[in-house]
């Protein structure tokens, strides 16, 4: 996969950025990862923005993983329990504890 296909997204990802990130998240040739890492913020607008990425990739027959799940995105994720929608592994980050369960 080149570095074109990805889109590494810094910053908010909250209601104020969605609209100037959604022609980047719908580019044609289409977005094929989404790097979050760098996401330090994130509200149910841009997670409408992530399920509207990967829904409108499904419907052309290709998909887009959601990689590098910061802490704010993972903290949303579960607080929505949309995790499985996207079907991407999470990774458990430094205040999960070695059993699995959440404080």
């Amino acid at each position: 996969m080149s570095a074109a296909n990805v889109l590494k997204i810094d910053g908010e990802l909250t209601i104020f950025r969605a609209m100037e990130l959604k022609p980047a998240c719908l580019a044609q040739p289409p977005v094929t990862e989404i790097d979050l890492s760098g996401v330090t913020d994130l509200d149910t607008a841009g997670v409408q923005l992530l399920m509207l990425a990967k829904k409108t990739a499904l419907a052309q027959g290709r998909d887009v993983r959601l990689v590098g799940h910061s802490a704010a995105v993972i903290d949303v994720f579960e607080l929505l329990n949309v995790a499985a929608y996207f079907g991407d592994h999470l990774v458990m980050d430094s205040r999960t504890p070695a059993t699995g369960a959440r404080s």
